[in-house]
């Protein structure tokens, strides 16, 4: 996979990857992606990331089968990020919410915009 590549990593050999659900168009997190990561996304048609806190890889959904199918990948135009268009199965945020983005900046607050669908205790084990 020649793109891969070509696409321009930052000096950790990351890229940023903005996901989006394909049918709604709503994004659903950012995340980041290596080379490898970005080949095991395209070879297996499930996102898998590079967890810079952790330092290794992970597939979205795999232990909380919340997983993300491929459904498109687009590159920017200085190609130094990458859109992936998914189908989200469950929710994409560790708190529960269908998006990371479910907080809105209302003057000097942030407030939830979005519910929680899923209590996060009963994914994770955690809050």
């Amino acid at each position: 996979m020649e793109w891969i590549d070509a696409l321009k990593y930052d000096p950790n050999g990351l890229i940023p990857a903005i996901i989006q659900d394909a049918a709604t168009g709503q994004v659903l997190m950012v995340a980041y992606m290596n080379r490898e990561s970005l080949r095991r996304t395209v070879e297996t048609g499930l996102c898998t990331y590079w967890s810079r806190s952790r330092q290794q890889f992970w597939v979205k959904g795999e232990t909380s089968g919340h997983v993300q199918h491929v459904k498109r990948i687009l590159v920017d135009c200085d190609a130094d990020a990458v859109l992936i268009q998914v189908e989200q199965v469950g929710v994409a945020c560790h708190t529960g919410h269908r998006s990371c983005f479910y907080r809105e900046a209302q003057g000097d607050a942030l407030v939830e915009v979005e519910p929680i669908l899923v209590e996060p205790e009963s994914v994770y084990g955690r809050s």
